[in-house]
């Protein structure tokens, strides 16, 4: 029996708004002890004001990272505000002001205006977080026509091709980077077509990139959350899916952020993940993925 249902409830548009959904995303866990993992270490973390990238934000801040983050603007305004008081507040001691930028990833020249700006406040890029996101529900092929493939396939996988080719200018040995895939890569989704072809792109791009940068002491992970808890969820969902979500997976219950948030702290960290790369970690709820 699930103890984790959530009330019915959709929003008219994407980017979704964490700050109209309830009950509210939890994105730390209180119980956590931070241990300087990422000391002196600046992240940026695409699609970072709300849902699995506010809790990676935050939880690279507690462990001493310098953030900044991508949003939309004009419509996660809100959640991107939240977002930088609750950094600001985390901010350990050495750490510089975060900063939040506003742009449409799916374009070449604004992945590269990203990466520039954030070279110019801080000199430096040693964690990339491509986790930017957008899907839509339809339970037949004929729903998507080329716009919209356009529009899902720029912003899940083209945003991840371009930020890592400018990124990767900036970066040194014993950087990294973390792709944001799914279970829908892994166990396929009817609902979600074209968002689960992304998906499996991105599984593909983190392999092949990890095997170019091996020799530069790049390492390059993903993480394949299971279903979380975010406003990608209401904002793509029908009403009656939101009441179910998380009932495909074993604990029968979907995630909050804070629960798939450690992963990325993982991953990022030389001193715990310096082993590993080309590789993906599963925060799924119990799901077996044999690939």
């Amino acid at each position: 029996m699930a103890t984790h249902r959530f009330p019915p409830q959709t929003q008219d548009s994407q980017p979704g708004r964490e700050y109209l959904m309830h009950p509210l995303p939890q994105p730390l866990n209180p119980d956590y002890k931070p241990s300087n993992k990422l000391l002196g270490k600046v992240a940026l973390v695409t699609g970072g004001d709300s849902g699995i990238g506010r809790a990676v934000s935050l939880y690279f801040t507690l462990e001493g990272a310098t953030v900044a983050f991508t949003y939309v603007k004009g419509q996660e305004d809100k959640d991107k505000d939240h977002t930088l008081k609750m950094i600001n507040e985390l901010k350990v001691g050495g750490a510089k002001d975060p900063i939040a930028i506003p742009t449409d990833l799916g374009f070449e020249e604004n992945c590269k205006r990203v990466v520039d700006q954030v070279i110019t406040e801080y000199g430096q890029i040693d964690i990339l977080v491509n986790n930017a996101a957008e899907q839509y529900y339809s339970t037949t092929i004929e729903d998507i026509d080329e716009a919209r493939l356009g529009r899902v396939f720029r912003t899940n996988i083209f945003s991840y091709f371009f930020m890592s080719r400018y990124a990767l200018k900036h970066m040194k040995e014993g950087s990294c980077i973390i792709n944001t895939t799914s279970l829908a890569a892994y166990a396929g989704n009817p609902g979600l077509l074209d968002y689960s072809a992304t998906k499996g792109a991105i599984v593909a791009f983190t392999r092949s990139l990890s095997q170019q940068l091996i020799e530069k002491g790049i390492r390059v992970n993903a993480v394949a959350p299971g279903p979380v808890w975010t406003p990608l969820q209401p904002a793509s969902m029908p009403a009656e899916k939101i009441a179910i979500l998380g009932s495909e997976v074993p604990m029968d219950r979907a995630a909050q952020p804070y629960e798939i948030a450690p992963c990325y702290v993982f991953l990022a960290c030389n001193v715990c993940a310096s082993y590993i790369t080309g590789q993906v970690v599963h925060p799924n709820g119990g799901s077996i993925v044999n690939a």
